[in-house]
Parts: structure tokens; C-alpha cells; sequence
């Protein structure tokens, strides 16, 4: 959808009077304010209608005051991520001084985006810290039932049996156990190497279904084996009202389940420009109403982690990309001096 610069402007200008109101905004508004639109009120009356037709604004009940759609978010803040560039700004924390403390820098980052943005912050260690799978076995208990377990280097466990409405071909599973013992053992447990295994594009369309069923143990094990920080949960439903509380409230219950915050942050991220996901491409209808920015932290050639944040769809959207973009940045300089050539 091509939309005039007009059209943006007022789309810009509606979600980000909304964002610090939380206030339908009408046309006056739009006009009269400082720095206003410089064309009647019935010409941005009439746009409104059309971004409304269009389904990137609505008005609440009787309001004559517009909202923005997820919709209207979505495209409001590709155009914001696409004009954003060159080196990120300050960061609200030193971590030159950390080097032996990755730890403790990772915790005080979280903690830093937090207290910046007011939203949920979330900040993954360092593949290099997960521990290494020792061990998969992939077992037929029935036509119909498959058991996986998978150790790793530290001694953990983890297992699950698996219900195929079909039954398996033994075959298949013999397959399964030979190929996950080739790209997954000795490897660490880490998004990426799983991510590499189940989605190699040389692998048939039986194959891949046959794995897909099998990835949630293998979320589990990254889960258990990679250090996540989280900053912001006991502050995040202070100033939320409505179906932003009930938003905020399905997010929390979605920190209980690591597997599902980490395929989060480490999902379709761009090593090169932070990411944006509004309301439905979120997986999960309990991240339905909250928006995700996400940016990767690493090496020049190589991703260690991420840095993320999460809040309701009525965020500080430029406020949070900037925020991710400069911890990430503070991040990968600290990473090079732990894990670059000394």
C-alpha cells in the first residue's frame, strides 16, 4: 500500500499524540497544535476518513477522535525503523568496565532498557555460554508414539513423548535419530543450531513435518541451557488501563515459558536493523494487543544474543528502537573485547 507523505505525516502524528495521551485524537488537535499540519481542518478530517477506510485508523465508540489499528502501528513503524541509521546514541550505562563481568553487564543492560522505556526488557547471554547436547535419542514406544531425549554436556535431561495422529514410519525415526545426532550433537545449545537443523532448506517436506514435531523438546533444552534476563515485569502494568492491563497481564503469564520468550527475541531478526512485530505476528494469542522491538548484539560476523523489549501496542515506538538499538550496540563492543581477537 502506497500512501502520499500527506497521508503518513497524519499517521505519524495521530500515533504519537496517542502514544503520550492515550486520548482519541481528532482533526483541531492535529491542526492547532505547535508545529501543526499546515492545511485546513477539513482536509485532515478527510484524510482521517480515508487512513480510517483504509484500516490503519478506527474511532473508539462515538469519539470523533481516531486511534490507530495494529495495522496503523505496523506501518507507522516500518517507515520510523527505515529512517532511523547511522550509529545509534548514547546509552544510559558504561559497560567499557565490564569485561570480566558479562553477567553483571547483561543484568545491568536489562535493567537500564527497563528503566528507559518503562516497557518489559529482555536480553539473551551469549551462545558461547550455552552448554553443549551430548546426547539425542529419538525412540518409536508405538505406531503411533515417538519418545525424544536429549542430554546435555551439564547433566541435563529433558524428554518428551509425542503423539502422531498418523502412525510413523520406523524408517523415518531411524532418520530423525542419525541426522539429529550429525547436526545437533556437540554443538551448543543454542536458537541458532536448532533453527539450522530443523530448517535446512535440503530437507523434504516429510522430513521437515516429521522434525517440526519434535522441535518443542529441543526449544526446552535452549531453553534451560541459555541465560535470559528479564527487566521491567513488576513495573509493566503501572500505567496500563483496559485491554492494555489484559495485554499486559497474558504477557506475563508468557514469562513463565523461557522457551517461548527466547523464540521470541531470536526470531526473523536482521543482524543489520532492529525489528519490529505488532500485535498478530506475534505467535500466540496472548501476545495479541503487545508489540515486540528486537535488535542482535555479536561479533562482525557472527550474532551472540539479543536485546528486546515488549509492551502494549500504545508504546514509545521511536523511543523503544532507539533505546535497543544503542544497548545492542553497547553490547556487541563489549562482546568484541571478551570474545574478539585479543
Amino acid at each position: 500500500m502506497e500512501l502520499s507523505q500527506r497521508k503518513l505525516e497524519i499517521l505519524r502524528r495521530v500515533v504519537e499524540e496517542y502514544v503520550a495521551t492515550g486520548q482519541p485524537v481528532g482533526s483541531k488537535v492535529l491542526v492547532e497544535r505547535p508545529g501543526g499540519l499546515e492545511v485546513s481542518s477539513s482536509t485532515v478530517r478527510s484524510e482521517l476518513f480515508e487512513l480510517e477506510a483504509i484500516g490503519l485508523l478506527t474511532h473508539p465508540h462515538t469519539s470523533a477522535g481516531r486511534v490507530p489499528t495494529e495495522s496503523g502501528y505496523r506501518v507507522y513503524t516500518e517507515k520510523l525503523v527505515g529512517g532511523i541509521d547511522g550509529r545509534p546514541g548514547p546509552f544510559p550505562l558504561d559497560l567499557t568496565a565490564m569485561r570480566n563481568e558479562l553477567e553483571e553487564a547483561l543484568r545491568q543492560t536489562t535493567d537500564a532498557l527497563s528503566e528507559t522505556t518503562h516497557l518489559l526488557a529482555l536480553v539473551s547471554a551469549p551462545a558461547f555460554e550455552a552448554t553443549a547436547v551430548r546426547h539425542v535419542e529419538v525412540l518409536q514406544l508405538q505406531s503411533h508414539v515417538v519418545i525424544v531425549v536429549v542430554i546435555t554436556a551439564s547433566g541435563a535431561v529433558s524428554k518428551r513423548v509425542f503423539e502422531l495422529e498418523d502412525g510413523v514410519d520406523s524408517g523415518l525415526v531411524d532418520w530423525a535419530r542419525a541426522y539429529l545426532a550429525e547436526t545437533i550433537i556437540g554443538k551448543r545449545a543454542s536458537v541458532a543450531v536448532v533453527r539450522r537443523a530443523f530448517d535446512d532448506p535440503g530437507l523434504s517436506l516429510r522430513e521437515r513435518r516429521f522434525l517440526e514435531t519434535l522441535r518443542p523438546v529441543f526449544a526446552d533444552v535452549v531453553a534451560t541451557a541459555t541465560e535470559l534476563y528479564i527487566g521491567g515485569a513488576a513495573g509493566l502494568v503501572g500505567d496500563a488501563t483496559g485491554a492494555e492491563l489484559e495485554a499486559c497481564q497474558r504477557l506475563l503469564e508468557v514469562l513463565e515459558r523461557r522457551a517461548a520468550v527466547l523464540g521470541l527475541l531470536h526470531d526473523a531478526l536482521d543482524p543489520g536493523r532492529p525489528v519490529v512485530r505488532v500485535g498478530p505476528e506475534l505467535e500466540g494469542e496472548e501476545l495479541h494487543g503487545t508489540s515486540y522491538v528486537g535488535a542482535t548484539y555479536g561479533l562482525p560476523n557472527r550474532s551472540l544474543g539479543a536485546v528486546g523489549l515488549l509492551g502494549p501496542l500504545r508504546m514509545d515506538y521511536e523511543k523503544a528502537i532507539r533505546s535497543v538499538r544503542a544497548a545492542a550496540f553497547e553490547l556487541s563492543r563489549l562482546a568484541e573485547d571478551v570474545y574478539g581477537p585479543s
